[in-house]
């Protein structure tokens, strides 16, 4: 039998440094931006969530959504009233201040339901 390197010649010594330079760039940049995701979207500007809501008539349901904001945040919600078809029956966008806020959906007909979407800020694409 014949050696293979013989036959099909040996890897350069300099085409295998360039391959791992090439990687260990590649291995930090993703790691770089692996942790930029995750410090960015682990501490959004503004975050959300329904405490408690109320049918209050055929045409109204009181609802109070709790939202923590950064400083000097301008921020949008917006809750959803949902009739017994799961259809939208109602929907109103407000904007939040830090801590508790109560906040009355004019609905078409009866709701039986109500949904917080979520709040978004600048920048924040993803309602939470």
């Amino acid at each position: 039998m014949t050696d293979l390197a013989a036959r099909y010649g040996t890897p350069s010594p300099v085409r295998r440094r360039v391959v791992l330079v090439v990687v260990a760039t590649a291995s930090a940049a993703l790691v770089g931006w692996l942790a930029w995701a995750a410090l960015f979207h682990g501490s959004p500007e503004v975050e959300s969530g329904l405490s408690s809501y109320e049918i209050v008539s055929d045409n109204e349901a009181a609802v109070v959504v709790e939202v923590s904001l950064t400083d000097d945040v301008v921020a949008s919600c917006r809750v959803r009233a949902l009739g017994d078809d799961h259809s939208t029956v109602g929907e109103l966008a407000f904007e939040p201040v830090d801590g508790r806020n109560e906040v009355t959906v004019r609905t078409e007909r009866r709701a039986t339901s109500v949904t917080l979407v979520g709040c978004t800020a600048p920048g924040q694409p993803r309602p939470r």
